[in-house]
């Protein structure tokens, strides 16, 4: 069985939870708790898939070149990441890939929230569903598919992904985005559903 997609959508699911419940409702056992679940999923994935070590890697320098690890469930979900990657290693990755991805991702940071584009709607919207790494991604992922047709597509230190990663990818950003959109149903059916669990206990 095929586990990545669900990694992928758990991972986006978390991150986003572990960042509102820090955020929104200042719950720090929640943010911390979720973040730490998010660390161990992106570091399976990023030990078992080269797309996904070089994806989740850049998202890391991006978030630290952009000073966005603010918090405790940041340093959580950033310390069990590296601690992953560093004691069981990664598969080789292409390095001009992984400068791409990690610009894109500190684009997508840095046009997040910021407040010289806020009067601009298209450009305040591309950045405020990071569309930089989503293009990046994606691109990768269409030469990866070309690639198969035409071998001479390959460049060395150039790392092409999957297509499917792509769609994984996506899957990420859509439960990223649900839990945004949702929060609050999702955070008072979390709340409802320990408080069940407390009283069985």
């Amino acid at each position: 069985m095929n586990i990545e997609p669900i990694l992928y959508s758990l991972s986006g699911f978390l991150m986003k939870l572990s960042d509102d419940a820090y955020d929104k409702k200042k719950n720090i056992t929640l943010a911390v708790f979720a973040g730490i679940f998010c660390g161990l999923f992106i570091g399976y994935l990023a030990v078992t898939s080269a797309d996904a070590a070089c994806i989740f890697i850049a998202i890391l320098i991006g978030t630290l070149l952009s000073l966005k690890v603010d918090s405790l469930n940041h340093i959580a979900a950033l310390l069990l990441f590296v601690l992953i990657i560093v004691y069981i290693g990664i598969p080789n990755i292409g390095i001009v890939t992984l400068l791409f991805c990690s610009f894109a991702a500190f684009l997508d940071e840095i046009g997040n929230d910021n407040k010289w584009i806020k009067n601009k709607k298209k450009i305040k919207r591309f950045f405020k569903y990071r569309f930089s790494l989503k293009i990046t991604v994606m691109i990768f992922a269409v030469l990866g598919f070309l690639q198969n047709m035409f071998p001479a597509l390959r460049i060395p230190g150039v790392q092409y992904f999957l297509f499917q990663t792509f769609i994984y990818f996506i899957l990420f950003d859509l439960f990223y985005e649900l839990v945004g959109l949702k929060f609050d149903i999702i955070y008072n059916g979390l709340n409802s559903f320990f408080r069940v669990i407390r009283r069985v206990d």
